[in-house]
């Protein structure tokens, strides 16, 4: 009866264990990126009553004869499985889909998370709302690549971030020139050019002096010819009169060479003469009116950063008030070979154990790294369902084994009660 009552005692205290586990999981419903564990029950040592015995010639075989001595606590494992993504429009909220944490750090530890609940501080590190741990990744250098492997920094957005300016190297006017017209049409429009300092340029487009059949010179196939001139603030600075004209046309109204013409931009407020490339082979001569505009330059001014976006790759894309984009830095994520042999430290931060592996870190999205989704966050794997169920099954079990126990006591008592 002792062995009986000792039996039971385990069992409660193992099934004591199992409820708190349980009872972790709910009190984690709604913890972002939590993973629920899961508790397995193993017997304890048996005492050997009688060995077994092999069959002989006269006698069959016997099993040995075992009497368990209780359970305990087999393995407490974590569910790594991935939890849903909830939207938040948050664009420093991140999710990962699929195998993988994220990285952030104390200045001397490492830690790992699922929860991607990230802010920006007042020196713009991306951090961890919850601890203050910073994120880790990669910065953008000067010429804007950013690493996707080798050693990690903090994360971080530079507030008032500028983006340089680029000298206009090629513009492309389109439209359409009256076929029609007379030596004394003509058809202008203005673009903006930008020097090699940013500054804006505003110049003069002019098509002029219309001829069928073409000016002298016209290449094989010409059917008509135009001359232009582009100007800035009156001053010619190309066109035909600068030898790079005039423009000729097919019999279809197709340009013949448009793509070949350039122009000189002058030296001006501390920014070099540079040479513009003028492609107006997208100009037609057709039979309506006359229209030409700006098609497309590649030049732009200076501009601050304005906002930014994280792509699936990890990549902090900086949008400028000039309209253009550029990396400013990369979130790493790092994966395990084990990830249920990883440590909780509480926090929602997981460490590495010498059963986990070394975290393997990179860029999202290569080499078995995870990708992540900005405006998300992961919710709990917990199965309410699943937890449930077990609180019933562990409630039975307790209540089962305390059976045991008041049995066996019940039957020491009709021992003792022999003495009377």
């Amino acid at each position: 009866m002792m062995q009986a009552m000792l039996s039971g005692a385990s069992s409660i205290r193992a099934h004591q264990q199992r409820l708190s586990v349980v009872g972790n999981n709910l009190a984690n419903l709604n913890t972002t990126g939590f993973r629920a564990s899961r508790m397995n029950f193993m017997d304890l040592m048996s005492q050997t009553l009688r060995g077994a015995n092999g069959p002989s010639t006269g006698r069959g075989g016997l099993n040995p004869v075992q009497i368990g001595t209780g359970v305990q606590i087999g393995s407490i494992g974590l569910d790594m499985s991935s939890g849903s993504m909830t939207a938040t429009n948050r664009p420093t909220d991140l999710a990962i889909q699929g195998n993988g944490f994220f990285v952030v750090s104390d200045g001397s530890n490492q830690y790992y998370t699922r929860d991607g609940g990230f802010d920006l501080d007042a020196s713009g590190s991306l951090v961890h709302r919850g601890t203050g741990l910073r994120v880790q990744g990669w910065m953008a250098g000067a010429d804007g690549t950013v690493a996707s492997s080798g050693a990690t920094t903090n994360v971080t957005v530079p507030t008032g971030a500028t983006s340089s300016a680029r000298g206009t190297t090629t513009v492309s006017v389109n439209g359409n020139l009256d076929a029609a017209a007379g030596a004394t049409g003509e058809a202008t429009t203005t673009i903006t050019v930008y020097d090699s300092l940013g500054n804006k340029r505003e110049l003069n487009v002019r098509f002029f002096n219309h001829q069928t059949p073409p000016a002298a010179g016209a290449p094989d196939g010409a059917a008509a010819s135009w001359d232009f001139e582009v100007t800035e603030g009156g001053t010619v600075i190309g066109g035909t009169a600068s030898g790079a004209g005039p423009m000729f046309f097919d019999g279809s109204g197709k340009a013949i060479g448009g793509d070949a013409f350039s122009f000189s931009l002058p030296a001006s407020g501390g920014a070099p003469a540079q040479n513009v490339g003028l492609n107006l082979s997208s100009i037609t001569q057709l039979a309506q009116a006359s229209q030409v505009r700006l098609a497309s330059q590649d030049g732009y001014g200076p501009g601050t950063l304005t906002s930014f976006s994280i792509v699936p790759d990890g990549t902090i894309v900086g949008i400028f008030s000039n309209g253009q984009t550029q990396p400013l830095g990369r979130v790493a994520t790092a994966v395990f070979a084990n990830p249920g042999g990883m440590n909780q430290v509480g926090g929602n931060m997981f460490t590495s154990s010498g059963n986990s592996g070394d975290a393997l870190v990179g860029a999202p999205g290569s080499a078995g790294q995870p990708a992540v989704y900005s405006g998300y966050l992961e919710t709990s794997n917990v199965d309410l369902g699943s937890e449930f169920t077990d609180m019933i099954v562990t409630q039975r079990g307790y209540q089962a084994n305390t059976r045991v126990i008041t049995t066996a006591d019940e039957m020491l008592q009709e021992v003792l009660s022999i003495k009377r």
